[in-house]
């Protein structure tokens, strides 16, 4: 009875963003070089549940890097209690983005992949933090060492977009 009521909230981890955000966007200029510039732009994410709650999704929409959109499946896994994330947008069109996997850890979710930038192997990190405050913040870190360090290239902070929320 008790993993099942823990399996329960985990399913749930991601409630705290289902709805209508306005998204700040900082990201790296160049990554892995040492670089210091950071773009800055707007965006709007749409998220919801879908195979009834099991997972969610969500679209990114922005003007800004010449536009574009982006989409996050989020998917549960029951008997690993871990979430897979995975990313793509119309910058590329038909590439899924390996997945990520990871859990929460009360206010907290870190997330670990690996994938490739610029023919390099890498690993990618996410990070969700303030999932408790209304206004949840997202981060996205590259490693070229296992993890002994990392580099954030990409911050999203969000706030409701104030009419569903």
């Amino acid at each position: 009875m008790g993993n099942a009521l823990l399996e329960a909230q985990a399913v749930r981890d991601f409630d705290f963003f289902m709805g209508r955000w306005r998204v700040h966007n900082r990201v790296l200029r160049h990554r892995l070089v040492g670089s210091d510039d950071w773009d800055e732009f707007e965006a709007t994410v749409a998220a919801h549940p879908i195979l009834d709650g099991l997972g969610n999704q969500d679209e990114f929409r922005t003007d800004a890097c010449g536009g574009f959109v982006g989409m996050s499946f989020r998917f549960f896994d029951s008997k690993t209690d871990l979430w897979s994330i995975y990313w793509a947008d119309s910058r590329r069109s038909g590439t899924l983005d390996p997945p990520l996997y990871g859990s929460f850890a009360g206010d907290r979710g870190v997330f670990l992949g690996e994938d490739t930038f610029e023919g390099r192997p890498i690993l990618v990190r996410f990070i969700w933090s303030d999932i408790n405050t209304g206004t949840p913040r997202w981060e996205q870190a590259f490693s070229e060492d296992d993890g002994d360090t990392w580099e954030t290239n990409w911050i999203m902070e969000f706030a409701p977009a104030g009419d569903d929320r």
